[in-house]
């Protein structure tokens, strides 16, 4: 028997769901590179409902329990005398989210004597001491592709808001006013603008094929160029430098995983290079930004607005300066948590939990680190030696309410 510890976000403060928006919910057939949805066995729960949240439990109960497995699932994840610290111990597999993450540090691994496997039920393992993982054999999984489109659609939406001047404006209607000079004094076209994305991997690229339609001009920055009929088809233009793609972009938006490479990448210096009235689109990791740098930038002009749904830590403390800072469209870390993206990442963490169980092999792409070494999505996302260490500091804090 394994016990399996999730670690979830909290149900709506109004009570988990009896009923839903919608009856139905498409999903595509496969992913844009050919890449199959995920394919389990068989699932235990009605794809729309939430399954992100605690009570959700990923629709996995039934199917842990059923095989004679312990699952805890709890959003007690920080601060002292967290259920997951409680819980660790003894713990086989632990599965959480980018969302709600459960800081995988050196400190917590050493203390998990039989953690075997952890799994992000999304993507993004930088919440993982990548580098612990490897020392002690443990398997670093999450599910591929599951949310690219959906945080792909949240970075599009996110464009036309600042451009646009959307959320001011709604606020104004709100408000009972009809204050069309104060709603449209920042407001812009996004056509003939110049797009860049920091990384063109899966939801890079797909921000890149999302715009195309708005004739706008294309850019990218990437270790790993494009294919050139990429580049022809979408007439974009590559950058070998975060400076040379600054220089000339109205909308930077960052899709890159964070490791130290490029932790703090955007910060007093490198905003120096953008545009005056650049748009700054983040919902990849907060700590890709200084979090101070970002702020002044706003507050002196040099950014017209900065919007994403990534912050450090997460759950952001009240008084985190970027709720207040001016210009901003930020939201919480919704972006690949759809109802729609839910049902793949769930479905997909019962196909990697049927595979450790059965002792077939883990899909490749679903693969960071398996047998000492980075794998997969893993050894094309991080280096060896300078993958990401998780967070100590993240650990110190306890959720507010």
């Amino acid at each position: 028997m394994a016990k399996i510890v999730c670690v979830l976000y909290d149900d709506p403060v109004d009570g988990y769901p009896t009923s839903y928006a919608r009856d139905d919910l498409p999903q595509p057939a496969r992913y844009p590179d050919g890449q199959t949805l995920p394919s389990p066995k068989s699932i235990d729960f009605k794809p729309g409902a939430l399954l992100g949240s605690v009570s959700g439990e990923l629709g996995l109960r039934k199917y842990l329990e059923s095989n004679g497995h312990q699952l805890v699932v709890t959003s007690s994840k920080d601060g002292a005398d967290s259920v997951l610290d409680r819980e660790l111990h003894d713990a086989e597999i632990v599965i959480s989210q980018p969302f709600w993450p459960a800081y995988m540090t050196a400190d917590r691994i050493a203390k998990a004597k039989n953690l075997k496997m952890i799994v992000t039920a999304g993507i993004g393992s930088d919440h993982t001491d990548l580098q612990a993982a490897m020392d002690r054999g443990i398997t670093v999984a999450e599910v591929t592709y599951c949310n690219s489109n959906s945080v792909a659609e949240h970075v599009v939406m996110m464009t036309l808001a600042l451009v646009r001047n959307y959320i001011p404006s709604y606020n104004w209607v709100i408000k009972g006013g009809w204050n069309i000079a104060d709603c449209v004094a920042r407001s812009y076209d996004l056509e003939a603008m110049n797009v860049g994305t920091v990384a063109a991997g899966r939801i890079g690229l797909r921000v890149l094929r999302l715009l195309k339609p708005f004739d706008v001009k294309l850019h990218y920055l990437d270790r790993h160029r494009l294919p050139e009929a990429v580049e022809q088809e979408l007439n974009l233009t590559y950058h070998a430098s975060l400076k040379s793609l600054t220089n000339v972009c109205d909308v930077v938006t960052l899709n890159c995983p964070l490791h130290p490479e490029t932790e703090h990448m955007i910060n007093e210096q490198t905003l120096k290079d953008f545009k005056r009235g650049a748009y700054l689109i983040n919902t990849a990791r907060g700590k890709l930004c200084d979090r101070d740098a970002i702020v002044n930038a706003l507050e002196n002009g040099q950014l017209a607005g900065y919007a994403g749904d990534v912050w450090f830590p997460q759950p952001a403390p009240n008084d985190h300066p970027w709720r207040t800072m001016p210009n901003h469209g930020m939201t919480p870390h919704i972006s690949g948590t759809s109802l729609s993206a839910q049902t793949r990442y769930a479905a997909g963490t019962r196909e990697i939990l049927e595979c450790y169980f059965d002792g077939l092999p883990i899909r490749d792409e679903y693969l960071v680190v398996q047998g000492g070494q980075l794998a997969g999505v893993g050894a094309h996302s991080y280096s060896k030696g300078n993958a990401t260490g998780g967070s100590e500091e993240a650990v110190k804090f306890r959720k507010e309410s």
